[in-house]
């Protein structure tokens, strides 16, 4: 376990990790031109405020953070629930809204019954909420193309997030029913929270001002 004072973020690739760092130059946490977003490099050394940034996929942010590779990070609390990581969940830092959806063709029968499939990226959420419903599913995980699955007869749903809906729209889809509304949250690694306390406490009030 390390225990230097260096703070590790993981962020996940794209638009949350750009409000991320907006967020920490804003407050101070970090200097401009330390993250380059145009570069192929994945961590980022802020040496004179004593924090890197690793660049990782979005569904892997909460591993990192699990098993201590990152002491902090920021991500989407759908994927927060779905992989069920142990971590600690700080603060909700209210960007990067989005919907987790059901949607079905738009002509077809959107009655849930027993025998129906699903596909989606997130089976976990997916389960849990039919079962909450008294109805069990089956899921088929995908990780891309999900509008194509009911269009082809793979399966009788999707679940996916949201924005807009056009995709939706233009393959011929139409929401059914919204499962959970996400913004972007910052967790923590449980031990290093401890080793830590004095930098993580630090950032968390600066980041709990804005």
């Amino acid at each position: 376990m390390r225990t230097d004072d260096c703070i590790n973020v993981a962020l996940p690739k794209g638009r949350l990790a750009e409000d991320t760092v907006e967020l920490f130059l804003k407050k101070g946490i970090t200097r401009e031109g330390v993250v380059d977003f145009n570069s192929r490099m994945l961590t980022f050394h802020d040496e004179v405020n004593n924090i890197k940034f690793m660049m990782v996929r979005n569904m892997d942010v909460s591993t990192y953070v699990k098993h201590g590779a990152a002491d902090i990070g920021v991500v989407g609390k759908d994927i927060l629930l779905e992989s069920a990581a142990d971590v600690y969940e700080y603060l909700d830092l209210g960007f990067g809204y989005c919907r987790l959806c059901v949607a079905g063709l738009k002509d077809s029968d959107h009655s849930y019954r027993h025998d129906m499939v699903v596909a989606t990226k997130y089976p976990s959420l997916t389960k849990n909420f039919f079962a909450g419903k008294g109805v069990f599913v089956e899921t088929i995980k995908l990780y891309g193309s999900i509008e194509l699955s009911p269009i082809v007869g793979l399966s009788d749903f999707i679940v996916d997030l949201v924005s807009t809906g056009q995709t939706l729209k233009k393959n011929g889809l139409v929401e059914v029913e919204t499962m959970l509304e996400s913004t972007a949250r910052l967790i923590g690694n449980k031990s290093m929270a401890k080793v830590k306390y004095q930098r993580i406490r630090e950032i968390l009030e600066v980041v709990e001002s804005a």
